[in-house]
Formats: C-alpha cells, structure tokens, sequence
C-alpha cells in the first residue's frame, strides 16, 4: 500500500469528521441537564460507528464480488474515467446545494438509552446516503486491490477518525466544564444552521480528490 493512497484515505476520513449530524447530537448530549452523559454519548456513538463499519464491510465483500466476476469486462482505464467523470460531478454539483436555515440535527425524544441508539441509527440512515468521503475511501481500496485482510482494520480506523470530533467534544467537556459551555452553545448553533454549507464543501473536496487521483491514470 502506497504513502499516496494513505494520504488519500487519511483526507477522506478528515473529511468525515466534519458531520455536522454527529458533532450536533454530541453537542446535545454534552449540553443537556441530564444524568450519565458519558453513557448516553458512548452509546450514540457506538451505534453510528458499528452500523457504519458493517456498511463499509458489507460494500467490501460486495464490490469485491463485483469486481472478480468483471475483471475482464472493466479495465483499469475505465475504471479511471468512471472515477473521474464522478469526481467532477461532484465537484460540480457542490456549487449548486441550496442554503437550509432549518437544523437537520435529530435529537432524541426521551433520555433513555435506548432512545439515543434510535437517534444513532436515525443519524446513520440521514448521513449514510451521502457519506460520499466513505464511499470514496472504500473505492480507492478496492480500485488498488488492497486485501480484504487488510482493508478491515483500515476500515474501523476510519470509522474512528469520524467520530474523533465527538470524543474531543467530550474531553474538553469533561476537562473545562462550564468555562466552555458557551462555547459549545454556540458551536451547536452554528452547525444547526449551516449544515447544508458543510456538505457543500465536503462533496467538493471529496470530488477534487477523486479528480486529482484519478489524472495520472487516464
């Protein structure tokens, strides 16, 4: 595995951490005056990660099928092109998401547990549709023929990187406390009311670096 595609992989999963739905919930869970918070966020965030990595495996196993059973149909040039030709959709498309005023964060109806791993498979199911840096990063491991084996742990180690926001958010909290409470209000609020500004520029990024990958192999 080369340092390029590590970087590559590594900027896409940056890339995730900016998920203004997970940085919300926590922001939520941290800000509510309610008791075992840490329990509450653990849970959350256990569940997006554990439904998110059995997504990146079930789109492992699949894609790899996929490609076995048409390698001789799909040649590396054309794989490219595809890859390419998505990328500036992408890129393109980025200019032309509308600004939403109206917050898109779910919370959570009741403090219970169980009410917080709904509002983790609620966030997975709002956020898996457009986890575009995910999608990316599992292509460029099948396009590079990286091994099943190999691609497991780089899988989870991605799925961490996303949520390493979050676990900021709650060391700070925990550390600082209320001298950085407004700062976490108005953290909250502002993802609230730009969620769709972030997305704009995720799939911008994310279709820059499917173009730029892409070049030396067309």
């Amino acid at each position: 595995m080369g340092i390029d595609l590590l970087i590559y992989l590594g900027g896409l999963a940056l890339l995730d951490t900016l998920s203004p739905t997970i940085i919300g919930v926590s922001l939520f869970l941290l800000l509510t005056n309610t008791t075992k918070k840490t329990s509450k966020l653990f849970a959350y965030l256990c569940t997006v990660v554990l439904l998110y990595f059995s997504l990146g495996i079930l789109m492992m196993a699949g894609l790899h099928y996929i490609t076995e059973s048409f390698s001789t149909l799909f040649q590396n040039k054309m794989v490219s092109w595809v890859v390419f030709i998505i990328g500036a959709i992408l890129f393109t498309a980025s200019f032309f998401i509308p600004t939403n005023k109206k917050s898109n964060i779910p919370k959570p109806k009741t403090q219970s547990i169980f009410s917080i791993i709904v509002i983790g498979v609620t966030t997975f199911f709002i956020e898996a549709g457009m986890a575009l840096p995910y999608f990316a990063a599992i292509g460029l491991l099948i396009s590079n023929d990286i091994p099943f084996y190999q691609s497991v742990p780089i899988i989870a180690t991605y799925n961490m990187i996303m949520i390493l926001p979050a676990l900021l958010l709650f060391l700070g909290y925990k550390l600082f406390g209320r001298w950085i409470n407004p700062s976490l209000v108005n953290l909250r609020n502002r993802l609230a009311n730009s969620s769709n500004s972030a997305l704009s520029w995720i799939i911008c990024i994310v279709g820059l670096i499917l173009i730029f990958y892409t070049l030396d192999y067309l």
